[in-house]
């Protein structure tokens, strides 16, 4: 038995030009989340952020 692919937004079936979403609509709100940081990619534990332009601060 096969199960349609769902938007993970919305749970509608995906569409493959807004894929893995069903809609731009749906694109733009996980697009806000990520934004918003709702979404966290996890790092170790006592792990330092790295900041990008470390030379920037010296001047």
């Amino acid at each position: 038995m096969s199960r349609a692919a769902r938007c993970p937004v919305c749970g509608k079936p995906r569409d493959a030009s807004y894929r893995p979403f069903c809609s731009r609509r749906c694109a733009d709100v996980d697009l806000g989340r990520w934004f918003r940081e709702d979404y966290v990619v996890p790092g170790r534990d006592g792990e330092a952020a790295v900041d990008p332009d470390p030379e920037a601060d010296r001047y």
